[in-house]
């Protein structure tokens, strides 16, 4: 068995490498850059080393600053969970060549499957129906602008060394297919560092099923079954499931067949997970379920077959890369119950699911019969530097329904401050109608999108806010018998035995002022009761103040896995986000400008791309919100940008 193991990754997935290897007896070495210097993986390996910067390439991505750590430490096997170098098939032989056990698959199969052309056309030899599209060398934009023609649209262009829902786009109509193929070679060099492309046939009722295989060095593979990760937002997962809803024995023998074959055709060894796309508008069919790809490396849902076999992967993996033969045959692994997984990003559903960052002030996850697989912590920090996926919380139940129930009310737990998540609405997807009812695909979230991120409260944490905040008016000075004689300035006016007084109080809620008109019910001793009008005139009911003093910082108020900032301090300016209808442009997070698409001057309509911002190794475009003339640009492509600033501002249109 492997005595020591240098964990080449950071996160989530490190500190479940290192849950793992703890139970086997295994000593774990992280490796890890100045950003995560105090992340709780590093605080939770045996022995932890700085390679580099907070950017990855200056770190994870560094290879030869891994493979000196390994030397530097005595470490005996790299673990490389996924993203970063999991699947770079010279750094594995890097790993082996200096004489170290590398926990994956050969790199002769990471070669043959990373490259999505040279995957299909190793799955067709091998029998595995592959999706229609083209794969060729040539990668003009007018031979690639043709092919896409002649596919018909709407097209997919995929990175070939892509991965993770980056460097893809969907291009319904031809006149964007130049602009989209531009846009997904940049996001394809900048996290692969190859432009390559492929077109494929994109599907209209699209489900995403895959396969968990496993090889051992003695040319033996099994699957465990399949999951269903249909549910995305801009082809990234969001919920992952197993087993796929709809699915018959029929068909899983078929297509979990089909993922042992292809793994058995690049001699496979380890954990790996063949993809498959299927046309879903007549259910699951074998004759419609096609081959898109083969990750090989352990994937980010892999808890929920976990969940599902009762098994550990990480713990496979180790075993396996240690020269033992699979734990359990095929015959041995069952199938039990329904597992649901949900990626936790820090993003605000609010603005388009912009990456959001900064210091977790109050970070709490649900407990009890729900996992939480978690990369930060309370007092810690997310920055701009990684993906934004800060936990996974995975839910198993007796069936689909109960697993989908208990995955939405482990969401609705969530409370996560200032650092803004998608919480919330992962509670919605968990628990939409459709979604409990199985009648899913990858469209499902794009066509919902509104529903799904309407915020939803209740009067009661609003009350209770603004309960609080009035007796810190209230209690300035503790009331006597009168409680009009110490009350603070702003409530002058009040009169007792006299008509309903009002007052209006400087309230903001998530930044933006409400108007708040507060009346006098009742008062007596050290309690009062208020009559509140708030927003449209809609009255509240009355709010009970109790005793004692709360400070003046704003109060944050949990429901459903969103938060609401009640303020009650008089706003100066709009604020950092709130210069869009004076035509400021400014950058919602911290960021590279990517391009520049427009120049000082320059006429725009409404819509129109201005510049792209990359943050969290996504790009984000920024788009004028109205007709106008660029008046004044600060952006400079390749410039770092902080949260706030101004990169355009334009004038409306005479």
């Amino acid at each position: 068995m492997i005595e020591s193991v240098l964990i080449a990754n950071r996160g989530e997935i490190a500190r479940r490498i290192i849950r793992t290897a703890r139970e086997m007896g295994v000593r774990t070495i992280a490796v890890h850059s100045e950003a995560d210097s105090h992340a709780p993986f590093v605080m939770e390996a045996d022995m932890a080393i700085l390679i580099g910067g907070s950017p990855a390439r200056e770190s994870y991505l560094d290879p030869a600053k891994i493979l000196a750590a390994a030397r530097q430490t005595g470490a005996e096997a790299i673990h490389p969970g996924y993203g970063f170098l999991s699947e770079n098939a010279d750094f594995a032989q890097a790993v082996i060549d200096a004489g170290l056990v590398w926990i994956g698959p050969p790199p002769s199969a990471i070669r043959a499957m990373g490259l999505k052309d040279a995957a299909k056309k190793v799955m067709i030899e091998a029998g595995v129906p592959t999706t229609p599209g083209y794969l060729g060398d040539d990668q003009s934009v007018e031979r690639l602008t043709a092919e896409a023609a002649k596919i018909g649209f709407p097209v997919l262009i995929k990175a070939v060394a892509g991965g993770g829902g980056k460097g893809m786009r969907k291009v319904d109509r031809a006149e964007d297919f130049v602009e989209a193929l531009g846009s997904c070679r940049r996001e394809a060099a900048a996290s692969f560092g190859d432009d390559r492309v492929l077109l494929e046939k994109y599907v209209t009722s699209p489900r995403h099923i895959e396969v968990q295989v496993f090889g051992d060095q003695f040319g033996d593979v099994v699957h465990l079954f399949e999951r269903d990760c249909s549910l995305q937002r801009r082809h990234q997962k969001v919920i992952e499931e197993a087993p796929a809803p709809g699915m018959d024995e029929e068909t899983r023998e078929a297509v979990c067949g089909a993922a042992v074959r292809a793994a058995q055709a690049v001699g496979y060894v380890g954990a790996g997970t063949v993809e498959f796309i299927a046309d879903a508008s007549e259910g699951l069919r074998a004759d419609r379920i096609w081959f898109m790809e083969m990750n090989t490396r352990l994937q980010v849902e892999h808890p929920v077959t976990e969940m599902v076999t009762g098994q550990d992967l990480v713990e496979w993996q180790l075993r396996v890369a240690s020269g033992e033969p699979l734990p359990l045959a095929q015959d041995e692994i069952e199938l039990r119950g329904w597992a649901m997984e949900a990626r936790l990003y820090a993003e605000n559903p609010a603005t388009g699911f912009l990456p959001s960052t900064g210091p977790l002030k109050h970070f709490r996850l649900p407990e009890g019969d729900v996992r939480v697989d978690s990369a930060v912590e309370e007092g810690g920090e997310v920055t701009p530097f990684y993906d934004p996926m800060i936990a996974k919380l995975i839910a198993h139940g007796v069936d689909r329904e109960d697993a989908a129930h208990r995955l939405a009310e482990a969401c609705k737990l969530v409370e996560v401050y200032p650092v803004k998540t998608n919480a919330a609405f992962l509670a919605a997807c968990a628990s939409h109608p459709d979604f409990v009812e199985g009648a899913i695909d990858t469209g499902f979230i794009a066509a919902r999108l509104d529903e799904l991120i309407e915020r939803q409260f209740s009067d009661a944490p609003t009350l209770a806010a603004i309960g609080q905040r009035l007796e810190t008016f209230m209690a300035a000075d503790q009331p006597k018998a009168d409680p009009w004689a110490s009350a603070p300035s702003r409530l002058l006016g009040f009169r007792m035995g006299a008509p309903r007084a009002a007052m209006a109080l400087p309230l903001t809620v998530d930044g933006a002022k409400v108007p708040l008109r507060v009346g006098l019910v009742t008062g007596a001793g050290d309690d009062w009761s208020w009559d509140i009008t708030v927003e449209d005139g809609r009255p509240l009911d009355d709010v009970d103040v109790l005793p004692g003093v709360y400070g003046r910082d704003p109060l944050y108020v949990f429901e459903g896995g969103d938060v609401r900032e009640f303020d009650f301090a008089p706003q100066v300016g709009g604020g950092a986000h709130g210069g869009a209808s004076d035509g400021a442009i400014l950058s919602p997070m911290p960021g590279k400008v990517v391009s520049v698409a427009v120049s000082a001057g320059q006429s725009v309509t409404k819509g129109q791309t201005l510049l792209v911002l990359e943050a969290m190794k996504m790009e984000h475009a920024l788009a004028a919100p109205f007709d106008g003339v660029v008046g004044e640009l600060s952006a400079v492509a390749g410039g770092q940008v902080a949260e706030g600033v101004v990169l355009a501002r334009l004038e409306a249109s005479a």
